[in-house]
């Protein structure tokens, strides 16, 4: 571990501690050389009802030590002022390139990239070789969603700059115009930052003595009864803050689920969607119908459709339960049936046939998913025994709750524990009240959500590698999981202690769907992967996803059904 690295850990320890609760030590992101981006997060940084103004501070950009130990006496000043924590919500971002520290040569990272230039990145989210830096920072601010982002450089004249310098915090600093326009403030005042609005953007450049003073006025000036207050990006996360599930689930289930060529659980789960969202709103004839065209192909051959099949195929019909009640075709039943008896074969306990022999996680859905359902469907004890002994016998979850994506492979994958938890859920969905691994089951489950609770990040949402600061914030493992605790909370598994977990899980999630059902940073599709860098690295898809997009209308049906329980 470099010295670098050392002083920054140390200095966040230090503040927070200083702060004594008023801040979180976090991460805004991972550098190429896996250095966590040091962070402090304030206590309503993201609390919707706030009244202070909700500021993030941000240096060493361009790795000048000289912004960071100015970043940190700012923090200090706040720390100990009453009356500017009464007002302003201040969260910090220490230092936005911590391997371009101590460098003498300008603003570069170490791997060839400049963490000042070149915003909104638009691709390689989040693993560019050269510019990981302002991925993480950029889709980490927006979805902060501050109402004010203030950037510190030290310099030898004093000056301001604004993204609206005749505004009017701009006009009483006397700010000139914020450049360039591919700078990090700039890009964030200007479009739609990450999909949602504009964000103000303030740089102040002093010598380190005329720094603490400088900001002193800006925020006297935040602080004035006529000052702006609400950024329009705020503004913007807390009208789809306000959507309740159903309009989530509408939306999504006008655009997901019109497709199963593959037979996968990326668009089988959201074909269920479809199905639980029409039985909601009354219109289950007219969308069964409709299903039933889209899935004949399969239905009218099932041999073929099966063969060569493994768990994340099968788990793809998952709606076949759903759609043999809506219609009573029996042919959907049947195919479940199918489709579950390729899991038989083995000892209990062991993996069944179509899972991968080492107890990878995503086996605990696609195994819940289709033998639970058959087990319901006839009644047969093999199906959900099958089933419990495997959840059971796996040896991939760990003392402290959490799971490894697999037993070869341990690493806290964000979504490999979405797949547990929804694994388990839908187990219990289906188990008999009085079946003898029940209590086992449930215990298991509960040291898992609670070991989730524990590593959730205060945006709400879960990260792609659960226990890696600065890992990014990742939508299927937040939807996955949140849907888990819903159905617990429905149906009595879990206690009304879980609430504020689902609801901030749902708050995250919704507030990363827009008005067009795109969704922001799924992880894509990941077999288990070598080491940590390797999940890190796997690219988080942006906009229209099929996996990301069904896995939040399960998620939104079922807050809707937690509501009208």
């Amino acid at each position: 571990m470099s010295a670098r690295r050392v002083d920054l850990e140390t200095m966040l320890k230090e503040l927070a501690d200083k702060g004594d609760g008023l801040w979180t030590a976090d991460a805004c992101g991972v550098t190429r050389q896996g250095t966590p981006m040091p962070a402090l997060v304030h206590g309503e940084a993201y609390a919707a009802d706030t009244t202070k103004h909700r500021i993030l501070v941000i240096g060493g950009l361009s790795g000048d030590q000289r912004d960071v130990m100015t970043v940190q006496s700012i923090a200090s000043a706040y720390a100990e002022s009453d009356s500017l924590k009464a007002e302003i919500a201040m969260s910090i971002v220490l230092c936005g390139n911590p391997d371009g520290m101590g460098g003498d040569s300008g603003p570069g990272n170490g791997v060839g990239g400049d963490p000042t230039i070149g915003y909104p990145p638009t691709e390689n989210f989040f693993l560019d070789e050269q510019n990981p830096e302002s991925r993480y920072l950029w889709r980490w601010a927006s979805f902060m969603a501050p109402d004010a982002v203030l950037e510190v450089a030290v310099g030898n004249s004093q000056r301001w700059d604004a993204t609206d310098p005749s505004g009017r915090i701009g006009g009483a600093l006397g700010a000139g115009s914020l450049g360039p326009d591919d700078s990090f403030l700039a890009a964030l005042a200007v479009g739609n930052p990450s999909g949602i609005d504009a964000i103000p953007g303030f740089r102040v450049t002093a010598s380190q003595d005329q720094t603490d003073a400088e900001v002193q006025r800006f925020f006297s000036i935040l602080s004035e009864p006529d000052a702006p207050s609400k950024s329009p990006a705020r503004l913007e996360l807390g009208r789809r803050r306000s959507r309740s599930p159903m309009d989530v689930a509408g939306l999504l289930a006008g655009q997901y689920g019109y497709t199963l060529d593959p037979l996968v659980y990326t668009q089988g789960v959201a074909i269920s969607g479809r199905l639980r969202v029409a039985e909601l709103v009354g219109d289950l004839e007219q969308t069964a119908k409709s299903i039933t065209t889209l899935v004949e192909p399969l239905t009218s051959d099932v041999e073929s459709t099966l063969e060569g099949t493994a768990g994340q195929h099968l788990a793809g019909l998952v709606w076949c339960d759903e759609l043999a009640s809506a219609t009573g075709d029996q042919r959907y039943r049947n195919m479940l049936i199918s489709a579950a008896d390729l899991f038989l074969g083995q000892p209990l306990g062991n993996p069944p046939p179509v899972c991968d022999h080492d107890y990878r996680t995503e086996d605990m859905f696609f195994a819940g998913a289709v033998l639970g359902r058959a087990f319901n469907l006839t009644g047969i004890v093999e199906y959900i025994d099958v089933l419990s002994k495997f959840l059971l016998g796996g040896k991939v979850q760990q003392p402290d709750g959490l799971f490894w994506h697999a037993e070869d492979f341990p690493f806290f994958w964000g979504r490999g524990n979405g797949f547990a938890a929804m694994g388990f859920a839908e187990t219990l969905t289906c188990m008999d009240e009085d079946n003898p691994d029940r209590d086992a089951l449930i215990s298991m489950h509960r040291r898992h959500l609670e070991a989730l609770r524990d590593r959730q990040h205060t945006s709400g949402m879960l990260t792609q590698v659960l226990d890696y600061p600065g890992s990014y914030h990742e939508h299927t493992a937040t939807s996955m999981v949140g849907y888990a605790v819903a159905r617990g909370l429905r149906l009595g598994w879990l206690d009304e202690s879980y609430r504020p977990f689902v609801d901030s899980l749902w708050a995250a999630a919704s507030e990363r769907i827009d008005s067009e059902g795109g969704l922001v940073d799924g992880c894509g599709g990941t077999g288990p992967q070598p080491d940590i860098r390797a999940y890190l690295d796997r690219p988080a898809e942006f906009g229209f996803d099929d996996r990301t997009g069904n896995l939040a209308l399960w998620f939104a049906v079922e807050m809707e059904r937690l509501a009208r329980a």
